[in-house]
C-alpha cells in the first residue's frame, strides 16, 4: 500500500506543478468589463538623448508579455497622459507569427527574440526540428559580458526560459531549471523556486547553485541589498502574485540586476519581462491590464534612468504578442479612467510595438519580423566584441 501511495505522489507532484504554472490561462476576471479608475499617478521624468557612441556597450531588453498598443494607451490614460515609455523616440512594429502558427505563443515568441529563429509554438530555445539554437544571452556570456533575467512570473516560464534553456516543450519546467546551471548567467530574479527545490528527480538545484557561487535569496528585502557577485532570487514557489501581493518587486528587481551587471566594464545583456500583462488579457480584466502596464512602465523608467546616466546602454521595449484583442471603449485622460473590452481570451496575431532609446535605437524603426529584433541587437552588441 505504501509503495502504491509513493508511486501516486511521485506521479501527482509534477502534474500539480504544471497546473499551478498554467493556472492563469483559465482564470477569469470577476467583472471583465470593470473600469479602471486612477487612485494615484506617478511622476514621469524626461531623459536626454545624448550618448557616448553610436553602438551600445549594454542592452536592456524589456518584454511586456501580451502588450499591444491598446495596453500601452490604457496605461497612458490611467496615468493621466504620461508614461516613461514616451522617452523612446524611435518606434517600430514587430510581426509575431510563429514558425507553425499565425498566432504565436510566448515560447515561440520568446525564442524568436532570444535566438532569431521562427519555431513551433511551445518550443524553448530550439528550432522547428527541435535542435538547440544559441541565444543572445548565451552568446553575450561567451564573449565575457554579464547577463541577467528578471520576470514577474516563474523564471522557468516560457519567455525567460527561451533566453537560457533548450527544451522541446515549454512545460518541461524542471528541465528548464536544470538548464540554468549550464550557463554563467550572473543574476536571475523571479518565481519558480519549486522547480529548483521540489523536484521529482530529488535534486536540490538550490544547493547546486550555492556550490556554483550564487547567493540564493527568496525575499525581496534581501535580494535588493545585493550589489555584486552572482544572484539567484527565487521569490515564489511558482509565480509571484498580483501587484497587491508582490508590490514593487519588478522595478526593484530590475534595479538590483542593473547594479550587479554594471560591475562588468565589458558590458551586459539584461532581459526583463512584465509577465502578467498577458495574464490580464487572458482574464479579460481591464484593471489587471492597467495595474501591470503601469508596473511595467516603472521598469521602463528604471532602465531609462540607468541608460541616461550610463550613455552607453540601449533600451528596447517590445512584446512577444498581444493578448485579449483589448479595445478601449471609453475613459478619460483627465480623470485617469479606462474602460476596456476583450473579444478573446487568447493571443492575437497583430503587430506589437517596439520602442527604443539609446545608441543604436534608430535601428528599430519600421515594420520588421520579431527575429529582426534579435539580429539587430546581436549586430549592435557584438560588432566590436
Amino acid at each position: 500500500m505504501l509503495q502504491k501511495l509513493k508511486f501516486f505522489l511521485i506521479f501527482l507532484i509534477p502534474v500539480i506543478t504544471v497546473y499551478a504554472q498554467e493556472q492563469y490561462l483559465t482564470e477569469k476576471s470577476e467583472d471583465p468589463e470593470k473600469t479602471y479608475t486612477s487612485q494615484k499617478t506617478y511622476e514621469v521624468k524626461e531623459f536626454p538623448n545624448q550618448f557616448k557612441k553610436d553602438k551600445p556597450r549594454n542592452i536592456i531588453l524589456l518584454i511586456g508579455d501580451g502588450m499591444g498598443v491598446t495596453q500601452v494607451f490604457a496605461a497612458l490614460t490611467a496615468n493621466k497622459g504620461r508614461l516613461f515609455i514616451e522617452n523612446c523616440k524611435y518606434i517600430g512594429f514587430s510581426k509575431t507569427s510563429s514558425g507553425d502558427n499565425y498566432i504565436t505563443d510566448s515560447a515561440a515568441g520568446g525564442t524568436a527574440l532570444a535566438a532569431g529563429v521562427k519555431t513551433y509554438n511551445g518550443a524553448i530555445g530550439v528550432d522547428m526540428n527541435k535542435n538547440p539554437v544559441k541565444t543572445i544571452l548565451e552568446e553575450a556570456s561567451g564573449k565575457g559580458l554579464s547577463t541577467g533575467l528578471v520576470s514577474s512570473s516563474a523564471i522557468t516560464h516560457a519567455t525567460p526560459a527561451s533566453f537560457i534553456s533548450h527544451q522541446a516543450s515549454r512545460s518541461s519546467y524542471e528541465d528548464i531549471a536544470t538548464d540554468f546551471l549550464k550557463t554563467d548567467i550572473d543574476v536571475f530574479i523571479g518565481g519558480g523556486l519549486d522547480h529548483f527545490s521540489k523536484r521529482k528527480d530529488g535534486r536540490n538545484l538550490v544547493d547546486e547553485l550555492k556550490n556554483k557561487g550564487y547567493q540564493v535569496e527568496t525575499e525581496m528585502s534581501k535580494i535588493n541589498t545585493v550589489k555584486k557577485g552572482k544572484l539567484a532570487g527565487l521569490i515564489a514557489g511558482v509565480h509571484p502574485g498580483r501587484i497587491s501581493e508582490r508590490g514593487d518587486m519588478l522595478p526593484v528587481a530590475t534595479e538590483t540586476a542593473l547594479n550587479i551587471l554594471d560591475n562588468n566594464k565589458i558590458g551586459f545583456f539584461l532581459m526583463v519581462e512584465g509577465s502578467q500583462i498577458d495574464w490580464a488579457g487572458h482574464a479579460g480584466s481591464t484593471v489587471y491590464v492597467v495595474e501591470d502596464m503601469l508596473d511595467f512602465d516603472k521598469v521602463v523608467g528604471k532602465a531609462l534612468e540607468f541608460a541616461a546616466n550610463d550613455k552607453e546602454t540601449l533600451v528596447i521595449v517590445t512584446a512577444d504578442h498581444e493578448t485579449g484583442g483589448m479595445a478601449i471603449t471609453g475613459g478619460s485622460i483627465e480623470k485617469g479612467v479606462v474602460q476596456g473590452a476583450f473579444p478573446t481570451g487568447g493571443h492575437t496575431p497583430v503587430m506589437v510595438p517596439i520602442f527604443s532609446y539609446g545608441p543604436g535605437a534608430e535601428e528599430f524603426i519600421g515594420i520588421m519580423e520579431n527575429t529582426d529584433v534579435h539580429a539587430k541587437m546581436k549586430k549592435l552588441l557584438f560588432n566590436n566584441k
